[in-house]
């Protein structure tokens, strides 16, 4: 047998094990931990996508190398354990929620009116956790589903996902986003394209946009120092929404990102994992 035959089945092997990373890789890494996002075969893509629901939520769906998948955010909150999807018809699909444990964060903020708010402050917080959660729970019917992200803003990790917090040793909800330390004024660019469904100045947040990706996918950018885009505008992956800043409860200047799916706030590197993926490719 000569070198090259026996080279053969090692090269079909390689052929086939890259064609099926290929297939994979359309897809986000399947993470079912709390803060982390469950990858559902729903069966055979024919015809209409089916509509699957989690606590309530609709999910997205999407089709990959002719197979429905539901793509699951799991909230921080979620407790370990069976979790279910209800599909239309009544059928429900089962999967389980594996434990995960975050680091804590102690954070120390000057302005102790961000820590405890006063009176009409929190008449004003009250009325705008309303419209943050009407962007978070937004639904947008679509076929095209970005799965792909890029890094909206060129800088350091200085709080990752999921901390437990602690303001001025007080205990507060877990770090829902990704802080990303930058120069006062550095482009902030849509990681995926999108219509901006709100912005606006938030007395936590500061000035925050809300970009929505379709089919519950949906991207917060806080603490900017300036917002370029408004309601309704379409943006495509790569484009300027604004600069990073240090409005609302902040220590210094950098971006909050944060992803939410179904209205669950996921750790955006599971899409960041999916982007380096495909560009591997």
């Amino acid at each position: 047998m000569t070198k090259a035959a026996r080279s053969a089945p090692t090269l079909l092997l390689g052929i086939l094990l890259l064609a099926s990373s290929a297939l994979a890789a359309a897809l986000p890494p399947h993470t079912p931990v709390p803060g982390g996002l469950a990858v559902l075969d729903l069966g055979h893509a024919e015809g209409m996508p089916p509509v699957a629901r989690y606590q309530g939520r609709r999910l997205a769906v999407t089709k990959d190398a002719g197979r429905w998948y539901a793509l699951v955010g799991i909230p921080l909150t979620a407790k370990p354990g069976e979790h279910q999807v209800e599909l239309s018809g009544g059928h429900r699909i089962a999967f389980r929620v594996q434990p995960k444990a975050y680091e804590t964060q102690h954070i120390t903020i000057k302005d102790k009116r961000k820590v405890n708010p006063y009176k009409k402050d929190l008449e004003r917080i009250a009325r705008e956790r309303k419209r943050i959660q009407a962007a978070l729970r937004h639904f947008r019917e679509t076929t095209a589903l970005p799965l792909a992200f890029r890094m909206p803003v060129e800088g350091e990790i200085s709080s990752p996902f999921g901390l437990r917090r602690y303001f001025n040793n007080q205990p507060r909800k877990p770090h829902s986003g990704l802080d990303i330390a930058a120069p006062e004024g550095t482009p902030i660019r849509a990681p995926a394209a999108g219509v901006v469904l709100d912005e606006g100045d938030f007395f936590f947040n500061g000035n925050t946009v809300f970009i929505d990706h379709g089919q519950g996918l949906v991207t917060m950018y806080c603490h900017m120092s300036r917002i370029d885009v408004q309601p309704g505008e379409r943006v495509a992956t790569g484009q300027v929404i604004g600069a990073v800043g240090s409005t609302g409860r902040v220590t210094g200047p950098h971006l909050h990102w944060g992803v939410s799916l179904n209205d669950a706030r996921i750790d955006p590197r599971i899409l960041l994992q999916a982007g380096k993926i495909r560009e591997a490719r």
